[in-house]
């Protein structure tokens, strides 16, 4: 199967065109077919302060009215994805942005109102992705960037997990090709010690990773995204790879990059 780096990247990067540049140019290095999804970083939030419009944060979560998916649309579907793929573009990458709605590749339901309304947010469910369409467009010669906006086949857009939407790329995709999901975020990986960005765990199993929380050692924040990378995994996913955007170029030199999961060391 050809292989395939699908590849997530947060505000650590958007926010710092150094880092965004140096990170896209790794990224258009690497072999292969490639996905960037990308979230919105520190930008939607200023734009809406500027707007007088109020972030609303529920556990973390933004709760998306229709004036907050208007900025959000703007931003994550504009700005943010059209400067990436013109820097993109710059290294010789042939980038293409896209939304969910564009060419139908990712229809979310709108998430049901429990205890709390988080609005105009998408849940992604098994036939979210179109994953046929979405190889068709890179074996046209096109790299995909995904933003966080999808929409819900009735004319409706939706605010979108980043995480998420990479995770569910990735599965889908699995069944076409050989897929890597990699998550760029502010540490190294995985790590033994919080507070010593060099005591990285490089591999992790299911077995391992038990054993592991059970001594504490991987514990809080790391445990969800931990979960949903086990469950891709499960899902078809060849492997996940937990590690800091400006060591990806490590993997095109075969180097040790982050913390690699898989169903078997």
């Amino acid at each position: 199967m050809i292989p395939l780096h699908i590849i997530k990247i947060g505000g650590n990067v958007i926010d710092n065109s150094e880092n965004l540049y140096h990170f896209l140019k790794d990224f258009t290095a690497l072999d292969g077919y490639k996905i960037l999804v990308h979230g919105g970083g520190k930008v939607a939030t200023q734009l809406s302060e500027t707007l007088g419009i109020e972030t609303k944060l529920v556990d973390g979560r933004r709760i998306t009215d229709i004036e907050t998916l208007r900025v959000v649309t703007m931003v994550y579907g504009g700005l943010i994805n059209k400067n990436i793929v013109a820097q993109l573009q710059r290294f010789g990458n042939n980038a293409i942005g896209l939304t969910g709605a564009d060419g139908n590749f990712i229809r979310t339901k709108k998430r049901p109102v429990k205890t709390i309304d988080y609005g105009f947010v998408g849940d992604i469910d098994e036939n979210s992705i179109n994953p046929e369409s979405i190889g068709r467009l890179m074996e046209a010669g096109f790299t995909p960037v995904f933003c966080a906006i999808t929409h819900d086949g009735e004319g409706q857009l939706l605010n979108t997990n980043a995480d998420t939407i990479a995770s569910a790329l990735a599965v889908a995709l699995s069944k076409l090709y050989s897929t890597t999901l990699i998550y760029c975020f502010e540490k190294k990986g995985v790590l033994q010690d919080i507070d010593d960005d060099d005591s990285i765990i490089r591999e992790l199993d299911p077995v391992r990773y038990e054993e592991l929380k059970k001594k504490q050692i991987i514990h809080s924040g790391m445990l969800p995204k931990l979960d949903n990378a086990f469950t891709a995994i499960a899902c078809g996913v060849k492997a996940v790879v937990i590690g800091r955007s400006d060591e990806l170029g490590q993997l095109k030199q075969q180097q040790p990059f982050g913390t690699r999961l898989s169903n078997s060391i």
